[in-house]
C-alpha cells in the first residue's frame, strides 16, 4: 500500500506517548510505502522544527530518506484541485503522480476531493488509517 502522509499526521505520529506512534513504527517496519515530493519533505522539516529539537528533526528526515519503503516523486503537473488552501495541493499532486492508495490527513480542506470524480483521490483520516494498519490490511 502506498500513502501520502499530510504533515499534521506525521507530527502526531512521532511522539512515543502518542496514540498514533504505532503508525510511525509501522512505517519503520515497512508495513506501507510513504510517497513524498521535495515540497512535502521541505514542509515536514519546516513544521517539525517548530515542535522538535533540530536533532530530532534531522533524525526523522534521515529515517524518511533512508528507508527502503519511501517513494520520491516529482510531480510534473499541478492539478490545483484544492482551492481553499493551495498549499495542500502538493500532497494531491504527489498522490496522483505516485498512484498512492490514500492521502492520510485530518485536514478538512481535503474533503473537496470526495466530490471530484476525475482524477480520483482517496483520503482517509488518521484514526481510520490506524485501524486499517492495526488490522493488517496493508
Amino acid at each position: 500500500m502506498k500513502i501520502v502522509l499530510d504533515t499534521n499526521c506525521l507530527l502526531v505520529s512521532l511522539p512515543e506517548k502518542s496514540v498514533y506512534h504505532c503508525l510511525w513504527n509501522s512505517f519503520k517496519q515497512g508495513k506501507f510505502k510513504l510517497c513524498y515530493s521535495n515540497e512535502i519533505l521541505q514542509e515536514y522539516e519546516e513544521i517539525l522544527s517548530r515542535f522538535y529539537s533540530p536533532l530530532a528533526v534531522l533524525i526523522t528526515i534521515e529515517v524518511l530518506l533512508k528507508s527502503p519503503n519511501v517513494i520520491q516523486t516529482i510531480p510534473y503537473f499541478k492539478w490545483k484541485l484544492i482551492t481553499s488552501d493551495f498549499d495542500d495541493n502538493k500532497f494531491v499532486d504527489c498522490a496522483l503522480n505516485a498512484r498512492a492508495d490514500f492521502i492520510v490527513t485530518n485536514d478538512r480542506h481535503f474533503n473537496v476531493l470526495k466530490d471530484i470524480d476525475f482524477p480520483k483521490i482517496n483520503t482517509i483520516d488518521i484514526d481510520a488509517f490506524k485501524q486499517f494498519i492495526l488490522k493488517g490490511k496493508n
